[in-house]
């Protein structure tokens, strides 16, 4: 599925980036075109104007002068002297006096012809093409003067053909350039989308991980359940009394795993409800402390609390919350903690932090479980006997600690065992 959707975003990503990216490219493509087309033409309207500054100062033309105006091929040459072509045009192919012909049939058409007076001369640019398509335009320019009583006209073409090969060769760095973009900007979104997917993702595999733990850890009580129920109706009275007992046990212990389960989905909705009062931490710790007295009293473990000397000003939290979390600290203290051994609780005031620790000296987690008991139904091996406890302890205590902008960290206790502590 994920894979799917990974393919549509991907699509859907790279599809508007390479729009934008061509549309951009084309947009900069036409003014490209259309700058390379006009300084080209003024370029060539410069050179006719010194052109015919240089023929209107020429007394005789000659073959020489004429050759070094068609710069090696850069521009044609014809001349029509009261209608009779120069002897120079002698020299151009019938294909050029084709092409001649044309440009003076299209100035003629479409260009009022006006007279020149002696030895000064008009002239007039415009494009035209050949064939009547682009593929073989010319700039050109006609020149008319008067000398001697007559008309003297020079018509001057320039191949664009450098223009256009200049425009083509564009035209395909653009063509390549956007196809590397393209290329560029489909694995860009590609690899964007899977760091996208990769939180849903994992969010999925772990929600269909919990649904599993959680259906495994609700299938064993209701298995007691019923088998209970089943014998209970064959039994005497007092067996009846046994399994009515199971029953009832089991049926607190699902109690305990659906409440804690609810508990986390509102912490997931992010609808979870922290009512933060101004609260004494010392008062609530020795509270909670006195409360879990009896149950290390019938461990045999020692059970003590240390608190600051000077008073502790009261906290923004909510207490039961912070309650429920040193309660799970506690209770889990006390179940790994073998007998004869010792839980301490602790409460620091560190300026604007304060640090609420659960140390004990039993058998302590591995290091490379520390980053792991924080998950949902989460537990080390050995303890997984532990009826009691489902693997969601710590991650409710988590979720709580996150609510309040603080931390939940875990060391090694001194000796052996862990130590828990809450910064606030």
């Amino acid at each position: 599925m994920f894979q799917k959707v990974r393919f549509r975003l991907a699509s859907l990503c790279a599809g508007i980036t390479i729009f934008i990216l061509l549309a951009m490219s084309l947009g900069y493509l036409y003014i490209s075109e259309r700058n390379l087309r006009t300084n080209s033409y003024v370029s060539f309207r410069n050179d006719m104007n010194t052109l015919v500054s240089n023929l209107e100062q020429q007394t005789v033309i000659t073959h020489e002068w004429l050759n070094k105006i068609e710069d090696n091929g850069k521009y044609q040459i014809h001349i029509i002297d009261n209608g009779v072509p120069f002897l120079f045009n002698e020299r151009s192919t019938e294909e050029q006096q084709q092409l001649f012909k044309t440009a003076m049939e299209y100035y003629n058409r479409n260009f009022e012809t006006g007279t020149a007076s002696s030895y000064t001369s008009i002239h007039t640019e415009f494009r035209f093409s050949s064939t009547g398509t682009r593929k073989n335009d010319y700039y050109a320019c006609v020149v008319t003067s008067e000398r001697n009583s007559g008309i003297f006209q020079v018509v001057i073409l320039a191949s664009m053909a450098p223009l256009l090969r200049q425009i083509h060769t564009q035209r395909i760095l653009f063509f390549l350039l956007d196809v590397l973009a393209a290329a560029a900007l489909s694995l860009f979104a590609w690899y964007f989308t899977r760091l996208i997917l990769n939180p849903l993702e994992e969010n999925q595999r772990r929600q269909t991980q919990f649904i599993a733990s959680a259906s495994h850890e609700l299938r064993t009580p209701l298995a007691v359940i019923l088998s209970c129920a089943s014998a209970a109706e064959r039994a005497s009275d007092q067996e009846r009394l046994h399994f009515l007992d199971s029953i009832q046990s089991e049926g607190l212990r699902m109690s305990r795993l659906v409440d804690d389960m609810l508990l986390l989905t509102s912490a997931d909705n992010h609808n979870w409800t922290i009512k933060k009062i101004p609260t004494e931490l010392d008062t609530l710790m020795l509270n909670t402390f006195e409360a879990f007295e009896p149950m290390a009293s019938r461990k045999s473990i020692d059970l003590s609390v240390s608190l600051p000397e000077t008073a502790v000003p009261p906290f923004s939290c909510d207490p039961e919350r912070i309650s429920q979390v040193l309660s799970i600290l506690i209770h889990n203290a006390l179940s790994y903690t073998p007998k004869g051994g010792q839980v301490w609780l602790t409460l620091i005031w560190e300026g604007k932090n304060l640090r609420l620790s659960v140390a004990d000296n039993g058998i302590g987690v591995p290091d490379e479980e520390k980053t792991r008991i924080f998950e949902r139904f989460y537990r080390a091996d050995r303890s997984r006997s532990k009826k009691e406890h489902f693997g969601l302890g710590l991650c409710i205590a988590s979720e709580i600690v996150k609510a309040h902008h603080g931390q939940i960290l875990i060391s090694d206790t001194p000796g052996g065992g862990s130590t828990f502590t809450v910064v606030l």
